[in-house]
């Protein structure tokens, strides 16, 4: 298999030769870029596996490259931040981001976060063979990876297809937080419940009639989620 291509941006030069050398010592393809302008070029020209994006740079923030990439590709992204508050992952999330690792931060977590993303995203590749799934105007045909939903198709990105194939492959059973997340997101993880409200969001919009009032997508409040179980 060939190496998985990084593309980092930061505009801090150190920064940038720190995540170059350890990922690359990792045995990753590191492309790498200082702004949000040139990143976005680089992307299109070069493409990548993964991007590892900084949030506080000059001009282009990366909240705004982010936003500027989810516009046409589904390639995982990993933000940078040197903010901790709750409001900052959020946002990031909202906007498509897949985790967030906050500085400062040890090469060893990022590792692992990078290499959690990768396997995500693999895993979406998958095939799997039970019969799909059916509920209601609702249907999700697990070996041609599709999602119909009053007879038109729904565009899942690998993260939200792999939480939904969780809730509906346990549909009627409440999937705890913590189970939810790891089997998701990946054993590193784990009490990231902000990641869950954003992502079961994300699927209710596109999968439920009204998403305030769900009927498919059901909350445990302080425990999990739920796939209501056809009748």
């Amino acid at each position: 298999m060939r190496p998985a291509k990084i593309l980092i941006v930061d505009d801090e030069p150190h920064l940038l030769k720190l995540l170059r050398s350890n990922l690359e010592a990792a045995h990753y393809k590191v492309i790498a870029a200082m702004d949000g302008a040139s990143a976005l070029q680089m992307l299109d020209k070069e493409g990548a596996d993964l991007v590892v994006l900084d949030v506080m740079m000059p001009g282009m923030d990366g909240f705004e490259v982010l936003q500027k990439i989810r516009e046409h590709s589904v390639v995982p992204v990993i933000l940078l931040t040197a903010k901790d508050q709750e409001v900052d992952v959020v946002k990031g999330l909202k906007y498509g981001a897949d985790d967030y690792v906050r500085k400062p931060f040890s090469v060893h977590e990022l590792l692992a976060r990078v290499e959690a993303v990768l396997r995500r995203g693999a895993a979406g590749d998958e095939v799997m063979t039970q019969k799909p799934f059916v509920a209601g105007d609702f249907t999700m045909d697990f070996e041609r990876r599709r999602v119909i939903v009053h007879d038109k198709e729904i565009k899942l990105g690998p993260t939200e297809w792999k939480l939904l194939s969780q809730l509906v492959q346990n549909a009627g059973r409440v999937m705890l937080h913590q189970d939810l997340l790891r089997k998701v997101w990946g054993p590193e993880y784990g009490g990231e419940t902000e990641y869950l409200r954003v992502y079961v969001n994300y699927l209710r919009n596109k999968i439920e009639d009204d998403p305030a009032h769900p009927k498919y997508i059901l909350t445990e409040h302080g425990v999990g989620y739920l796939f209501k179980k056809p009748e």
